[in-house]
């Protein structure tokens, strides 16, 4: 029986909407005709409250928890978006919360985090070392763990997005979503492929931490982690014993992108499409821009690029446009 239903997630819509939002999904004439010769989509998480989608799954969860559980507090390991997102909803239900964030996390993430009143510990140079430090912290100070993508509600909370989607362009052919630890991608997949099963469903992360690629090649849970990433927010060198068998089973393909093609699409998505992307949020355009998707699944058919989120800091905008700007590259960057 699968942890996540259908039913799950509609309810989790039903409880997300009181106050989340419904967010945009827009043609990119860029990538429609220039990248994917197909009609391709953008579907707007970086303008969910918090600046991504990781308000959904944090708020369904928190919503369950029983009173007694929210009396005594929650605790979360996040790189920022999931931080962010357990925040503002403690904040909302007047619950006292606790985010450990990796030394370098991004400072906007950690400036947002504390101004909706969480507190904030950096801890661990990576996420999955903060990631077990937030475990010892929560047995020591009785917390209850909202898990940044290891947990029913969290996949069923970030599953709407997929309803949403399906509400939005009913036929849609082809959907890229990125991947960290995998409650996005299972959730969404679940709701796209209980709907029509053959919606071909891509995951895209950094060839620099895979975990999730690297399980799904090998059919096991695997850990993989070789440099630090643009793509932050899909940090996670080892992905989750509940994920990990729904995005085998229901995932049609992972392909991995480059630090460079990342920052080449968060670059055309501000400067195309007006759109400001995180490395994680720019993961699915980077597929399309670098070639790495058989264009049987793009050329004539409707495609949806989740823009995951869009909290990056100024600094790493502007040496991204710095770096474009140079050399060989300013034309690329102006045309």
């Amino acid at each position: 029986m699968d942890p996540v239903s259908m039913k799950d997630i509609e309810e989790a819509s039903h409880i997300i909407h009181k106050i989340g939002r419904t967010t945009p999904l827009i043609q990119s004439m860029f990538l429609s005709r220039n990248v994917a010769h197909g009609d391709v989509y953008l579907k707007l998480e970086n303008m969910q409250l918090t600046g991504s989608f990781k308000f959904r799954g944090a708020f369904n969860k928190i919503q369950h928890l029983s009173d007694l559980e929210k009396s005594k507090g929650v605790i979360a390991a996040s790189a920022g978006n999931h931080a962010q997102g357990v925040a503002l909803t403690s904040h909302l239900l007047g619950i006292k919360a606790v985010v450990v964030m990796p030394h370098g996390s991004p400072i906007a993430k950690q400036e947002a985090t504390a101004g909706y009143g969480a507190e904030v510990i950096l801890h661990g140079d990576n996420f999955d070392e903060a990631h077990k430090f937030m475990e010892e912290e929560a047995k020591r100070k009785g917390y209850t763990i909202v898990d940044p993508y290891n947990d029913d509600y969290v996949i069923a909370g970030q599953g709407t997005i997929g309803l949403e989607i399906l509400d939005q362009l009913w036929d849609v052919d082809t959907v890229i979503v990125p991947v960290g630890g995998g409650g996005l991608i299972s959730g969404i997949a679940t709701a796209l492929k209980s709907y029509n099963p053959n919606i071909h469903i891509v995951g895209v992360q950094s060839e620099n931490i895979h975990g999730m690629t690297a399980s799904y090649e090998a059919d096991k849970i695997t850990t993989q982690s070789t440099a630090p990433t643009l793509a932050d927010g899909t940090a996670v060198a080892t992905p989750g014993s509940i994920t990990f068998p729904i995005t085998k089973n229901l995932v049609d393909e992972m392909v991995l992108v480059n630090e460079e093609e990342i920052a080449t699409a968060m670059k055309d998505l501000l400067q195309r499409t007006k759109t400001v992307a995180e490395g994680a949020g720019a993961l699915p355009t980077a597929a399309l821009e670098a070639g790495k998707i058989d264009p049987k699944w793009l050329e004539d058919k409707k495609v949806v690029a989740l823009v995951s989120g869009g909290n990056v800091d100024l600094e790493r905008v502007s040496k991204n446009i710095d770096h474009f700007l140079t050399n060989d590259a300013k034309d690329h960057f102006v045309g």
